[in-house]
C-alpha cells in the first residue's frame, strides 16, 4: 500500500465520522457510569470513603491501560483495539449497575477504566493520522464529538432514571446504542499497522514530549478542579444555594464542548501560537474574575471563561506531541496522556490539601498561575 494511498484512506469523510464516533462513544459511556454512583452507593451501604477508594479503581484501570494500547495499535492497527476496547466497555457498563460487593465494584471500575484507557489512546492515535492526512486542524472537533457523548451520556441514563427505569436497564439501553453506533462506524476505522515489524512496548518521556506532558498535567489539573471543587466554592465562598451548586461546572462544560466544535476554525485562523496563548490566558482571567469579584453571576462567568479558554489546549498539545519527532508519536500520545491523566486523579486532592492549609480562594489562585506557565510556554511548544 502507497504512502498516497495511506493519505487518502485517512482523510476520507467515512474515517473522520468514524473517529468522530469512537469520541462520542467514549464519552458517552463513561459519563453514563455518573448517574448510577449514587445507586451503587445504596446498593453497597458504603461510605463516602469507600466510595472514594473504590472510585480510584477507574483511574488506575486507565493508568493501566494508557501505556500498552500505544504499541498495540502500532502492531494491530487501531481499529482491533478499539473494538476490542469497546467491547470490553460493554462488558463492564452493566456490571457497574448489578454489583453486589465491594469487591466486584472495584473489579468492575478497574474493567471499565483500562476500557475507557485503551480506547481514549488509540482514537487519539487516529485522530492525529487523520489530521495529518488532512492538513489542516481537526483535532479541537473530535474532543468536541468527545465532550458532546458525556453531555449525552449523563443525560440519557439521568432520564431513564427519573422515567422509572432500573440502573441495569438504563445501562442496557446506553450499551445498546453504543452498540449500534460502533456497529455502523467500526468498518471505517483505521487498520493498517505502521510498526507491524516490532517497536519497543515503552519509550520513556524526553524532552519536549515530557515538558507537553507537564503542560498537560496543569491542563487536566484544572479541568479536575472544576468538576470536584466548583460547586463548593460558589455554595460555601459565594453563598449559592446548594441546589444551584452544578451550575457552575454545568456552564463550564457547556462552554468547553461550544469552543471544541469551533476550536479547529480557530486555529486554522490564527494558528497554534496564538490559541494556546489567548487559551490560557483566558482560563487564568477566568479563575480570577471568579476569585476576586464576590458575587455569584461573575464567578459563573469566569468559570465559563475557564472553559472557553482551555477548551482547545488539550487538543492542541496532542496534535502537537503526534508531530514531534523526539520519540514515536503513538507512544508520546501515551505519555502525555498518563501524566495528564495523573493531572486529573492528584489533582483534586492537591487543591484540597492547599485550601485545607490557606483557603480555597488561595487553591484557585495556584490553578490560575499554573495556566499562565501555559501560557509564557506557548511559543517554546509550538515552534
Amino acid at each position: 500500500m502507497t504512502t498516497t494511498l495511506n493519505t487518502e484512506q485517512h482523510s476520507a469523510r467515512p474515517v473522520r465520522i468514524a473517529t468522530r464516533a469512537v469520541f462520542f462513544i467514549t464519552g458517552f459511556g463513561m459519563s453514563a457510569w455518573a448517574p448510577l454512583v449514587p445507586f451503587a452507593k445504596l446498593r453497597l451501604q458504603i461510605n463516602d470513603a469507600s466510595l472514594g477508594l473504590m472510585l480510584l479503581c477507574l483511574g488506575i484501570g486507565s493508568l493501566l491501560a494508557m501505556p500498552l494500547a500505544a504499541p498495540m495499535a502500532s502492531r494491530l492497527g487501531c481499529r482491533p483495539v478499539i473494538i476490542g476496547g469497546a467491547i470490553l466497555l460493554c462488558l463492564a457498563m452493566p456490571a457497574l449497575a448489578l454489583t453486589q460487593s465491594s469487591f466486584s465494584l472495584g473489579l468492575a471500575l478497574l474493567l471499565f477504566g483500562i476500557s475507557l484507557g485503551a480506547i481514549d489512546i488509540t482514537m487519539n492515535i487516529q485522530a492525529v493520522a487523520v489530521e495529518k492526512a488532512s492538513g489542516r486542524a481537526m483535532m479541537s472537533g473530535f474532543h468536541g464529538f468527545f465532550s458532546i457523548g458525556g453531555i449525552a451520556g449523563a443525560g440519557l441514563v439521568s432520564i431513564l432514571l427519573w422515567l422509572g427505569l432500573s440502573p441495569f436497564s438504563s445501562i442496557a439501553i446506553a450499551v445498546a446504542l453504543i452498540v449500534v453506533l460502533l456497529v455502523c462506524t467500526a468498518g471505517n476505522l483505521l487498520s493498517d499497522r505502521p510498526a507491524a515489524n516490532g517497536g519497543p512496548l515503552f519509550v520513556r518521556p524526553r524532552g519536549k514530549v515530557m515538558f507537553i506532558g507537564l503542560l498537560c498535567f496543569i491542563l487536566f489539573l484544572t479541568e479536575g478542579a472544576m468538576l470536584d471543587w466548583s460547586a463548593l466554592f460558589l455554595t460555601v465562598e459565594r453563598g449559592l444555594e446548594s441546589s444551584k451548586g452544578g451550575l457552575g461546572y454545568a456552564l463550564f462544560s457547556i462552554a468547553m464542548t461550544i469552543g471544541r466544535l469551533n476550536g479547529d476554525r480557530l486555529i486554522n485562523a490564527i494558528g497554534r501560537y496564538r490559541t494556546l496563548l489567548a487559551g490560557s490566558l483566558c482560563a487564568s482571567a477566568g479563575l480570577a474574575l471568579a476569585i476576586f469579584i464576590n458575587q455569584p453571576v461573575m464567578t459563573l462567568l469566569g468559570f465559563m471563561l475557564v472553559g472557553f479558554g482551555a477548551s482547545n489546549l488539550v487538543p492542541l498539545l496532542f496534535s502537537v506531541v503526534g508531530n514531534q519527532t523526539d520519540m514515536p508519536p503513538n507512544l508520546a500520545l501515551a505519555a502525555i496522556s498518563g501524566v495528564g491523566y495523573a493531572g486529573i486523579l492528584a489533582g483534586p486532592a492537591l487543591i484540597g490539601f492547599i485550601a485545607h492549609l490557606t483557603s480555597l480562594f488561595v487553591a484557585f489562585g495556584c490553578v490560575a498561575l499554573l495556566l499562565l506557565v501555559v501560557t509564557l510556554s506557548a511559543r517554546r511548544v509550538t515552534r
